[in-house]
């Protein structure tokens, strides 16, 4: 049976999207505590606060942009002050330029601001974390990557670096930290219906139809669905897989 029951968790962008629904799901799987990071949508954090603690978890809404040395660092320390103690990190908080951009015309500031946020937020709050599980010989994070880092975007390289980027770090902690008892593993969604994505996916329906006919399971995938398969890595069902990038895109991209 998949339980978290009794940890704390740590869900970096936690307001909307994908970080949202595992909030929520955690709770319902029995964590003790959840922590609800924000940057800039403290109204959806606090509502999704008050849904964890119906599920008879404590929520803790913290705003920090994780990207920023100090404040991913001061998340974590206002983790422990709360709660004493971090069981799993989701690192899931990074940005979709949602406008193509070829090559030519990708800029200097577009492209810094995206490894910033994916790839920086990623290691400064995975950096923090792995301080705590090494000295408690026990801890686990899931990343959240993307199926373009495996097999690129055109119009979207910056994106799909920043997420291959993802990729490369989740696999040398796996391969640092196991020895210490943690495990660290992603998963890599393709196309999901959340606010993020949402104009690229209800622009119009020539579009829409044209993403669904690249998905074997002709179905977009929902927040929920890939809340579910970050769960089953943070838990004991998944008690010997490391390192692993574990697709979640109804069969769009197949690789593994």
């Amino acid at each position: 049976m998949l339980s978290l029951k009794d940890q704390i968790i740590v869900i970096t962008g936690a307001s909307r999207g994908i970080g949202a629904a595992a909030a929520i799901k955690f709770a319902e799987a029995g964590a003790a505590g959840v922590v609800i990071n924000y940057r800039s949508h403290q109204s959806a954090a606090l509502e999704i606060g008050q849904e964890v603690e119906r599920r008879g978890a404590q929520a803790l809404v913290a705003k920090a942009d994780i990207s920023k040395q100090t404040e991913a660092k001061a998340l974590i320390t206002q983790t422990l002050e709360r709660f004493g103690r971090l069981d799993v990190l989701v690192a899931n908080a990074g940005i979709w330029p949602a406008e193509d951009k070829p090559i030519i015309s990708l800029d200097e500031t577009q492209f810094d601001e995206t490894i910033r946020i994916n790839v920086h937020g990623v290691y400064y709050i995975s950096r923090y974390a792995a301080e705590i599980f090494v000295q408690q010989r026990s801890g686990n994070i899931v990343t959240v990557s993307s199926t373009a880092g495996q097999r690129g975007e055109a119009g979207h390289a910056d994106y799909a670096a920043s997420k291959g980027a993802v990729i490369s770090f989740t696999k040398s902690l796996a391969s640092e930290l196991g020895r210490y008892g943690v495990r660290v593993n992603s998963v890599a969604p393709g196309w999901v219906d959340t606010e993020m994505s949402a104009d690229a996916l209800h622009s119009d329906e020539a579009t829409t139809k044209q993403i669904l006919s690249a998905i074997p399971l002709q179905r977009v995938a929902t927040a929920e669905d890939v809340a579910l398969p970050i769960l089953f890595l943070a838990s004991d069902l998944a008690r010997h897989i490391t390192g692993e990038i574990l697709n979640v895109n109804g069969g769009s991209v197949l690789c593994g």
